[in-house]
């Protein structure tokens, strides 16, 4: 599993021109899962996620986490995080798992992560076409591959 993980001030979900979901500051979470990802890395990222410390203090420095921080988080699938670009300009997402397999990982995560920071996070929709906007607090970005632990 891949995420890409901003500290925003706000952040949106439009589906169909539709508003999905709406968060104030806290954190957007884009995640992308690959095949052979499994609990143990739901389990894993969200751990880490939830603990992640890049929220200010009262000096300004980046010592708390989300639920420190009282801050809001969104989580929104997105498959393209996958993409291999090793051969040619066209990327590839041979390694983004398939629906049946992803599905159930993405409704795991959102779950535990809602579980790690006691509110409801806020989600898209899987497989949807989505328009996500962000207002990046920082701007403070940082991207996170399950299979990297070490």
């Amino acid at each position: 599993m891949r995420v890409v993980i901003q500290r925003v001030l706000s952040s949106a979900v439009m589906i169909g021109g539709q508003m999905r979901s709406y968060t104030g500051p806290g954190m957007l979470v884009l995640l992308g899962i690959g095949i052979g990802d499994d609990v143990e890395d739901v389990e894993w990222l969200v751990q880490k996620i939830a603990g992640l410390r890049i929220f200010n203090d009262e000096f300004g420095v980046m010592n708390k986490n989300v639920v420190d921080a009282n801050g809001q988080v969104m989580v929104v699938s997105q498959f393209t995080l996958m993409a291999s670009t090793r051969h040619g300009n066209r990327p590839s997402y041979s390694e983004a798992a398939g629906r049946e397999f992803a599905v159930p990982l993405y409704e795991a995560f959102c779950q535990s992560l809602t579980n790690a920071v006691g509110r409801p996070v806020a989600t898209g929709e899987f497989g949807a076409d989505m328009q996500v906007s962000l207002v990046n607090d920082g701007p403070v970005t940082i991207c996170i591959d399950s299979k990297n632990r070490i």
